[in-house]
């Protein structure tokens, strides 16, 4: 089929990240929906992914892996769409996108681990500490409808999931700055298309396994 597009995913995963830029490309795609411990750990799919994790894509034969990567990826594939700013115009784009799958991402992961980073590892650690990254990433959106420019873009996709998940989750806390960027993004249709299908994917999923 010309221009076949497979997405690989979990609902209750980052593979709602990619969902979401999907929508909004508005390209058709086909879903295969994977298991934890299962699925995932297949012949077939470690193909696809060595790693073993979610999501993936597959569109004409190229393989790409890596939710921000995922992103940046669709939005060229797909120009039409307009979810990538012209070439000349991607300082903002890049940087915020990046830094969200990277320092932002990192800082995360380190303090769900309990790992506070002394003095010395904070020159070598990337991300320096949480506050250091957040307090950056508030930076790059307060005052701001988008991240990157006057326009919607593949990095609001991006840098919007983080910044929802973690408001909900509490991994990110509630600043002024993070709530009004991703109360206007929760307003978009795709974002909205996008979690209603997860939510229905993950209800059926608790309906088929209660435990």
């Amino acid at each position: 089929m010309a221009d076949a597009l497979i997405f690989y995913t979990n609902p209750m995963s980052r593979g709602q990240i990619v969902r979401w830029m999907l929508e909004e490309v508005g390209a058709p795609y086909e879903t295969h929906i994977l298991g934890y411990g299962t699925s995932m750990k297949d012949a077939d799919y470690l193909a696809i992914n060595p790693m073993g994790k979610v999501p993936a894509i597959v569109h004409n034969g190229t393989v790409v892996t890596e939710c921000a990567a995922i992103c940046a990826y669709l939005a060229d594939a797909f120009p039409a769409a307009g979810l990538a700013p012209a070439a000349a115009d991607r300082g903002d784009y890049y940087r915020w996108m990046f830094f969200a799958a990277g320092p932002v991402e990192q800082a995360i992961t380190a303090k769900h681990f309990g790992i506070d980073p002394d003095t010395d590892q904070q020159r070598s650690a990337g991300f320096g500490t949480l506050e250091h990254a957040l307090d950056a990433l508030e930076s790059a959106v307060a005052g701001k409808t988008y991240v990157a420019g006057d326009r919607f873009s593949a990095a609001d996709v991006y840098v919007g999931s983080q910044v929802d998940w973690g408001l909900q989750f509490g991994t990110i806390p509630s600043r002024p700055a993070f709530e009004a960027y991703a109360a206007g993004l929760r307003e978009r249709a795709g974002y909205k298309a996008a979690k209603a299908i997860d939510n229905a994917l993950i209800a059926e999923m608790q309906a088929a396994d209660p435990n």
